[in-house]
């Protein structure tokens, strides 16, 4: 095995299983956490805050770790609108909820409707089409338009419903502009990701259950790729895939750090 110095680790299929616990998942964050191995856990969700990913993990799932070991898609827009920052750009348009538009007004944007210089678009479980509205005419006048991540489904109890990409794609039919969009599977939220953790790309390695996003995502930033069969994706269906992670396990029990 390689001796990777920092891990990126997705959460759902591979940590835990909505709210089932993966108890290899467990021992292998605990492992990290002995070895001194920083880690980030690397998620699509732009809804919740990093405080809100550490509770859940640790009310039920039974596992403890700091809210510097999140890394949200809604982060990663905000680093990338920061990078890309120009001028006084400082005003945005932003569907989606509340952790979303916390971590952005946090890095001194203004919330703006009209003509603003960015337009945020993600999950909003209030989705309204005046919403919509706003964000098609605030990016038909000249505005960036971001996605925070390409998800058309989530899970939840009642079935897959949808996801963050289902509302950016409304938005970019509308006005017929491609987003640019941050999270799994394209590279931007990994090469941010390489940044926050302070490591080089050879040096880290991306952990996830779904070869479509997590190992896609990997892929696509270069660096290299763990799949565990504990969720989405399957050894049929991986077979198939013209690029194979670099390693495949059936349990983060049987990988050595």
């Amino acid at each position: 095995m390689t001796n990777y110095k920092g891990y990126f680790i997705d959460l759902d299929g591979t940590v835990y299983a909505g709210k089932k616990r993966i108890p290899a998942a467990k021992r292998f964050i605990e492992r990290l956490q002995k070895a001194n191995i920083p880690f980030l856990f690397v998620t699509n969700n732009s809804t919740q805050l990093p405080r809100d990913v550490v509770k859940n993990l640790a009310d039920n799932h039974d596992i403890h770790v700091k809210p510097e070991n999140v890394y949200t898609s809604g982060m990663a827009t905000v680093d990338y609108m920061n990078e890309h920052r120009s001028g006084d750009a400082s005003s945005v348009y932003i569907v989606g909820e509340m952790g979303l538009k916390q971590v952005i007004l946090a890095n001194d944007y203004r919330l703006e409707a009209d003509h603003p210089d960015y337009v945020v678009v993600g999950l909003d479980s209030d989705l309204t089409y005046e919403k919509l509205s706003e964000a098609v005419l605030a990016i038909r006048s000249g505005s960036t338009f971001i996605g925070t991540n390409p998800d058309t489904n989530i899970p939840k109890e009642r079935g897959m419903m949808p996801g963050a990409g289902s509302v950016v794609k409304f938005v970019e039919y509308a006005t017929q502009v491609e987003p640019i969009m941050i999270g799994k599977p394209k590279a931007r939220i990994i090469e941010s990701a390489i940044k926050k953790i302070g490591l080089e790309q050879s040096d880290v390695v991306m952990v996830g259950d779904n070869y479509n996003t997590d190992i896609k995502a990997g892929i696509n930033a270069g660096v290299d790729t763990l799949l565990v069969y504990t969720g989405l994706s399957t050894k049929q269906q991986v077979a198939k895939e013209s690029v194979q992670p670099t390693h495949q396990i059936d349990s983060l029990d049987d990988w050595r750090l």
